[in-house]
């Protein structure tokens, strides 16, 4: 009888640090989540100011032109002659 009771104890051992490691488990996997949710919502902002920056150095490389420079001369005038394309489709469709 007394091994079937060492037996049992045992087993309630087992199962007790089980739980206990499932519990820690679940708390590690729910921290991890957070995390994982906080990166992605850093990623999103870091992408939007290089979208940003982007269009900055874009506006800026036109301004540098437009006063002069040569560097970017031919980028801004093939942005000038896009938006001349895009205002005459416009007029065309306004016209119908």
């Amino acid at each position: 009888m007394s091994d079937l009771t060492e037996i049992v104890d045992s087993l309630e051992n087992r199962i007790s640090k089980l739980l206990h490691k499932y519990e820690v488990l679940k708390q590690t996997q729910h921290s991890i989540q957070e995390e994982l949710t906080a990166v992605k919502k850093e990623n999103e902002r870091i992408t939007e100011e290089l979208i940003t920056s982007e269009n900055r150095v874009q506006t800026l490389k036109a301004a540098n032109a437009m006063l002069g420079s040569n560097d970017f001369k031919k980028e801004t005038k093939l942005k000038i002659n896009g938006l001349i394309r895009d205002i005459d489709q416009c007029i065309v469709q306004l016209s119908e």
